[in-house]
């Protein structure tokens, strides 16, 4: 498995709809990180692009959106972008997921 960053932008003309959904968002990726497929995620906490970014397990990046696919912000399109790249974490607390 590989570890991939993928980034979410959020539609800054929804946030009535991302605080409602939220809770439900949040229940999904708790479950992803119970199955061990979810490594790590949470919001930008600066407004430059309301966001976030969730570290994931996948074969592929593919196989990472195919992940966050189910994700209620995804299916309610208030995800306005995603963006997915292989990362190789060699120093720190996910260093056991490094492809060295």
């Amino acid at each position: 498995m590989t570890v991939f960053a993928v980034e979410y932008t959020y539609d800054t003309n929804r946030t009535d709809d991302l605080a409602a959904i939220r809770p439900e968002h949040r229940e999904f990726v708790a479950g992803l990180v119970d199955a061990g497929s979810l490594l790590a995620s949470g919001p930008w906490l600066d407004n430059a692009a309301p966001g976030a970014l969730l570290i994931v397990l996948a074969e592929d990046v593919d196989g990472a959106f195919r992940l966050l696919d189910e994700d209620p912000f995804h299916r309610a399109h208030l995800i306005t972008k995603r963006t997915a790249r292989p990362w190789n974490p060699v120093l720190g607390a996910l260093r056991e997921h490094a492809t060295l």
